[in-house]
């Protein structure tokens, strides 16, 4: 009797261990096949998840190369038109946009416009971009008078221009205009400032930029005309704006001007 006892009490003792190893199937390196089930289906859902995350960059880098972008307003120089802290959608697919690295456009489904307001990458400063009213486009004459705008003759009525200084003057960099000057003015007694040059004859695929602060923006007065492939997209309307100037906290969020969100640019 104590002998069969004593092989009960081994056997009991034996028994955790045999369920142990009939519980799993070991693979080679010791990991069972339910913990190597797991294994593969986290690698899976890892490898889901990293291709989620590419095709929703590749998307988002097509939506941004070829049909909408944002830019932020940080100068006055479209005052009062663009403020600063308007931020803006601009619509790249109505003009065509860049193949990035290149100086090829694709076609966009409309033309530039006159008086579109424009973002556009300027000659004079290749890591900046700028935003300004088309003012001039090829084949027109451009002329100022008095810091009154005429084209092809005419003078225009501009609602849309501030004025902020009577003080006139001359730039340096103005000097670019004696190669676009209408035939009949001597280059050598041309003299132009601000508010008084022209006239200009605006080549084939040349445009003219001019902000609507006129006394305080660098515009295509001073570093000239730009080329069609630098054009990158139509302002289409400002989805925020703040005031950034202010100095009190959070203005981000305390400095919000309610009254232009989704306003149209024109």
């Amino acid at each position: 009797m104590s002998g069969n006892r004593k092989s009960d009490q081994e056997e009991f003792v034996r028994m955790p261990e045999s369920r142990k190893r009939t519980g799993g199937v070991k693979g080679a390196k010791g990991t069972t096949e339910t913990e190597k089930r797991g294994e593969d289906g986290n690698a899976a859902g890892a490898l889901e998840w990293a291709k989620s995350i590419l095709v929703a960059a590749v998307l988002f880098l097509i939506l941004r190369t070829f049909l909408v972008q944002t830019f932020v307003i940080t100068s006055g120089s479209m005052e009062d038109t663009l403020l600063v802290g308007d931020f803006l959608l601009v619509n790249r697919a109505a003009i065509g946009s860049i193949v990035p690295f290149t100086r090829l456009s694709i076609p966009g489904y409309s033309a530039p416009h006159r008086l579109d307001v424009i973002v556009f990458d300027p000659p004079h400063e290749p890591d900046l971009k700028l935003v300004k009213r088309l003012i001039g486009m090829p084949g027109d004459t451009l002329s100022m008078e008095a810091g009154v705008l005429y084209i092809n003759g005419e003078a225009q009525d501009e609602p849309y221009v501030k004025h902020e200084d009577s003080q006139d003057d001359y730039h340096p960099w103005m000097v670019w205009q004696k190669d676009y000057l209408l035939p009949g003015v001597d280059p050598e007694e041309y003299a132009p400032t601000r508010d008084q040059w022209g006239p200009l004859v605006i080549p084939e695929d040349r445009y003219f930029m001019l902000g609507d602060n006129r006394d305080t923006s660098l515009d295509s007065r001073y570093w000239g005309l730009l080329e069609r492939w630098r054009l990158e997209g139509r302002a289409s309307f400002i989805y925020f704006s703040y005031n950034r100037d202010s100095f009190r906290p959070f203005a981000w969020l305390r400095e919000v001007r309610w009254g232009r969100l989704g306003g149209w640019i024109h």
